[in-house]
């Protein structure tokens, strides 16, 4: 499985007209300005290691100014003295926008209420995630598969939430119509996290070959997902909700493409950990500016809003799925001929 980002073609423009060092990355996500339209996705948290990235995370996302999310909280809800670990992003990046996360296995308990409110008060959080993964679970020895009343409790997540919700997925993508039913829920945002990066099927794989020594369900659904590109035309075609694209995004030209596909904004993970784990997040981070920047001069896109509306030529698998889904990939290829 690919992220189908490799069909997302951005129309060169020999005559630019604009002067690459002028181009404006900021955006404006959630009421929080961002000086470029990147977040760092939730990753980690619960223990000493984890609080040592997620500060050079954070460090790094103030510096930036970049949005950022924490792991999920639920170790710290389980035990309380493993907060710092998440608290620790807030500490050193006291003006950025943070996201809490929450599991939708915990929203759906009974203290839910609780939870969400200690997850963001445990952070100072901007913006709750609940991340959705019914693959994971499902591939999972031990894994919780029941997600009944999951639609009806996220409305009323939104509804009592002190911040906006966005739901994201881990890997496998949301599809139109779930967008459409998240959109019903009053939720603020969706974080596609598409197919095509880090599979958590192939994690739990590896994981449970360990513990068995046979092959595993995990193995047999290690591609299963919609992939980032679709998933995210999906999405920004079937709501006007604030759409993140996500999913084995690697360059700041992944990034370019996504918001040229209509995201607000793009999450990239696994990259930054590494990063941050080798000693060299900062680097990397620039890069991947001085990428999304080269990619926007060669559109001639002044701005990211310019960016949304610069013609691109959809080819592939990426354009075959989306034409059998209903969409209509040559609209993005006409965009602007008549102006």
């Amino acid at each position: 499985m690919t992220t189908g980002l490799d069909d997302i073609h951005l129309l060169h423009k020999a005559i630019p007209g604009i002067a690459r060092d002028e181009i404006d990355l900021g955006t404006s996500l959630f009421n929080h300005k961002l000086a470029v339209p990147l977040i760092i996705e939730a990753m980690t948290g619960g223990t000493r290691e984890a609080a040592q990235i997620n500060a050079a995370l954070a460090e790094a996302a103030e510096r930036f100014g970049l949005a950022m999310g924490v792991g999920s909280q639920r170790a710290a809800l389980e035990d309380p003295e493993l907060s710092y670990t998440y608290r620790i992003a807030r500490e050193r990046a006291p003006n950025v926008l943070l996201m809490a996360n929450l599991g939708l296995a915990q929203i759906l308990e009974d203290d839910w209420k609780e939870k969400v409110d200690r997850a963001i008060e445990m952070i100072d959080a901007d913006v709750l995630c609940v991340h959705l993964n019914a693959l994971q679970e499902a591939v999972q020895s031990e894994g919780n598969t029941n997600f009944k009343g999951a639609i009806a409790r996220l409305r009323e997540v939104a509804s009592a939430s002190s911040v906006p919700v966005v739901v994201k997925e881990t890997g496998a993508g949301i599809a139109s119509e779930e967008a459409r039913l998240l959109a019903e829920a009053k939720v603020a945002g969706i974080d596609i996290g598409g197919a095509g990066g880090t599979s958590w099927s192939a994690v739990e794989s590896y994981r449970q070959q360990e513990l068995t020594h046979r092959p595993t369900l995990g193995y047999e659904f290690w591609d299963w997902g919609i992939p980032t590109a679709v998933s995210t035309v999906e999405a920004v075609k079937s709501t006007e909700l604030t759409v993140i694209a996500s999913g084995g995004i690697r360059t700041g030209l992944d990034i370019a493409k996504t918001i040229a596909l209509g995201a607000a904004a793009a999450g990239l993970a696994l990259p930054l950990l590494r990063s941050a784990a080798g000693g060299h997040l900062l680097d990397v981070l620039q890069g991947l500016t001085k990428e999304l920047r080269t990619s926007m001069f060669l559109v001639g896109a002044r701005s990211v809003e310019d960016l949304k509306r610069c013609p691109l030529v959809i080819t592939g698998t990426t354009a075959e799925w989306l034409r059998v889904r209903g969409l209509r990939p040559e609209e993005y290829a006409r965009r602007g001929l008549n102006t």
